[in-house]
């Protein structure tokens, strides 16, 4: 084989060398070797020499389509689409990645979200399997460079709501203690970290009460500032205050007849620099379960606003 030369779209612009590499030779593997830093990032012009490479085994089977009727219910959340960006109103309890015993999730089902076009759709953030609302999925491999870097540099601002067991007190501030990630009976989780555990990540959220019932419950809004996992619930456990459903870090406390066992924790609004230009903002419905909650507890639940982009 003879070294050949591939030349870098525009649409390829700000994208790693290794993701970019993944993309034009699926069976590639990391230990390929190689002349620069696979973090890297290309621009359009720039050509990339690839090397001869060996033989490689043949990749695996591509998993079955979904069914008609699935892959219409997926394109029921889709609360925004456009050329490069595309946004659904994730249901509580769809996992967004596999892991283990996870056979069915969305990430597997992107195909559905296709419309039409060439790419098939990426994910560029997640949301917990028991978290509802905004996901965004970018449509073209520039625009998941674009939002990737945007969601790195913390140029996004996350807005999620919750329904808390008791108030906190005070009523908004900020939690900034740091999050380490552990091993426990029921699998990894999340806990408060001393600042000189080695293991510690820093993690901020600021809270706001928006409503309460008496002290026993409250409508907080959050916005995290750093994306650890379980942030929110953990922050929110420490105040005293767990999320209403969050049988994991609030024990029993968040746990209330009459209002079932889901997670009340919805990301309600988004707001990030477009890929193509602009500021795009969105807003997301609460699920089924949360709507029942506000209903039953007298919280004001305000229609999603239309997407706006500026």
């Amino acid at each position: 084989m003879t070294l050949s030369l591939l030349d870098v779209i525009a649409d390829e612009a700000d994208i790693r060398l290794d993701r970019w590499l993944r993309r034009h030779f699926p069976g590639l593997t990391q230990g390929d070797g190689k002349r620069v830093e696979a973090a890297t990032r290309l621009q359009p012009g720039q050509s990339v020499r690839i090397p001869p490479l060996p033989d490689r085994p043949a990749l695996p089977p591509t998993p079955k389509p979904i069914d008609a009727g699935e892959a219409r219910d997926l394109q029921r959340l889709v609360l925004y689409r456009d050329d490069l960006v595309m946004a659904l109103n994730k249901p509580h309890g769809l996992p967004v990645q596999g892991g283990p015993g996870i056979t069915r999730h969305l990430d597997g089902m992107l195909d559905a979200l296709r419309f039409g076009a060439a790419d098939r759709p990426r994910l560029v953030h997640r949301l917990d399997r028991d978290t509802s609302g905004l996901l965004l999925l970018a449509r073209t491999p520039g625009a998941a460079a674009k939002l990737a870097a945007a969601f790195r540099g913390r140029d996004v601002e996350k807005t999620y709501w919750a329904v808390v067991v008791g108030c906190p007190a005070p009523p908004a501030g900020r939690v900034d203690r740091p999050l380490a990630r552990i091993g426990g009976p029921r699998g990894e989780r999340t806990a408060m970290a001393a600042p000189e555990d080695p293991k510690a990540a820093h993690a901020i959220t600021d809270y706001a009460t928006l409503d309460t019932v008496g002290k026993k419950f409250a409508l907080v809004s959050l916005a995290p500032h750093t994306g650890r996992t379980h942030q929110l619930r953990v922050h929110m456990a420490s105040l005293g205050t767990p999320i209403l459903g969050d049988g994991k870090y609030g024990v029993e406390k968040s746990r209330v007849d009459g209002y079932g066992e889901a997670l009340h924790l919805h990301a309600r609004a988004l707001r990030f620099p477009h890929p193509g230009g602009g500021t795009l903002s969105l807003q997301a419905g609460l699920p089924p379960h949360m709507r029942e909650t506000f209903a039953a507890l007298g919280f004001d639940a305000p229609a999603a606003a239309k997407p706006h982009r500026a």
